[in-house]
């Protein structure tokens, strides 16, 4: 009987950058690609239906960010693992990546035998990081933890999502908040549009009400 290869789903929403990952994983033998999305939403969408070995995921994108969208498919039916591939490389984000049930982590620029290999380790159940991430992650979950941590206020959101809030509800501008947090504007404004729809906050006013109501923005 013929292995039908290990099946791919992959996610990202520049059209150039998914269909040339499409192209070079289509041409591996052993991996079959099954199924693209544009943006998260679509990717929960497309796991559900494909039932993927294992899934390329960006983590900026528009509906749904890859994180997010790790979430709900590692809660949901398919049994896929994630393999994140983004140019975002801060810690934070690849912890919030791992804590939301990522297999893998791959910083777009790597090799196609990087990129292979970690789509293959993810399936056989293990972690995977690139290269140039893999001390750095080490690093991370050797670090002491002190005391044990306290039951977060809004688990739902992200760890770089809490640092926007702390600071939205401390009435920073949009442009205050990525100074201090050396991000694009870019990303504060994701992180913002994320922690609304998160919140349930109909606008900026409602979400620092709700946040300062929850002890946010005190120190900042």
């Amino acid at each position: 009987m013929t292995d039908p290869g290990i099946s791919v789903v992959v996610v990202d929403d520049h059209q150039i950058v998914r269909d040339g990952l499409v192209a070079l994983l289509g041409a591996l033998d052993g991996l079959e690609v099954v199924g693209t999305a544009g943006d998260g939403l679509a990717a929960v969408e497309v796991v559900e239906r494909t039932r993927p070995d294992v899934v390329v995921m960006d983590i900026q994108m528009p509906e749904l960010d890859g994180i997010e969208a790790t979430r709900r498919i590692a809660a949901g039916p398919a049994e896929s693992r994630v393999v994140m591939l983004t140019m975002n490389e801060d810690d934070d984000t690849v912890l919030s990546a791992i804590r939301a049930g990522a297999s893998g982590y791959l910083l777009k620029g790597s090799g196609a035998d990087e990129v292979q290999s970690a789509i293959r380790a993810a399936h056989a159940g293990g972690m995977v990081f690139g290269a140039r991430l893999a001390g750095r992650v080490a690093a991370l979950f050797a670090a002491p933890s002190g005391r044990r941590p306290e039951k977060k206020v809004f688990p739902e959101l992200t760890d770089r999502e809490r640092e926007v809030l702390e600071l939205l509800a401390a009435g920073r501008s949009n442009d205050a908040i990525a100074r201090q947090l050396f991000v694009s504007n870019k990303t504060v404004r994701n992180s913002v549009s994320a922690i609304y729809a998160k919140l349930h906050a109909g606008d900026r006013a409602e979400a620092i009400i709700k946040a300062r109501e929850a002890g946010f923005g005190q120190d900042a």
